[in-house]
């Protein structure tokens, strides 16, 4: 991306509230074009659902979190923000070894800010997880076109 100017991040992680584990208290980020990723689940680009383990299905959500990044013209770098929605909180306590591991082979070590939310169910059956993301990209970025907007319900 010769002639961008990558956007200033700056990780937040105030003293007084310790060190985080995981994720980043807050992100700072300057120069760049925001873009706002909605809620994405783990389905393939047929819409099925991957599988019925949470840590596959979070790696998968995850992955298409990234694909709306890419497609913007960022990368794993350029997430601030990720909001992940899970449907039990217990699940994901017992399959977060896993989940580390596909964290880490999509977001590598970068850890923005995140919050974790147990809701009592996502609109897609089958899904036991959803991610949604605020990433900062350059403002010279090339953005990849996927045809028109979708249709209206």
């Amino acid at each position: 991306m010769s002639g961008d100017r990558r956007p200033l991040t700056r990780i937040v992680n105030p003293e007084a509230l310790g060190r985080p584990v995981g994720y980043s208290n807050g992100v700072a980020v300057e120069g760049g074009t925001l873009v706002f990723v909605a809620g994405q689940v783990a389905w393939d680009r047929d819409h099925r659902i991957v599988s019925d383990r949470l840590a596959r299905q979070f790696g998968q959500a995850l992955a298409n979190v990234l694909e709306v990044v890419r497609a913007a013209g960022g990368d794993a770098t350029s997430v601030a923000k990720l909001t992940v929605f899970v449907a039990s909180t217990a699940e994901y306590e017992a399959e977060l070894k896993a989940i580390g591991a596909e964290y880490r082979q999509i977001m590598g070590r970068h850890f923005p800010a995140m919050s974790l939310v147990e809701i009592q169910g996502l609109l897609e059956p089958g899904a036991k997880v959803e991610i949604e993301a605020v990433a900062m990209v350059p403002t010279t970025a090339t953005m990849a076109t996927t045809g028109p907007p979708p249709p209206t319900p």
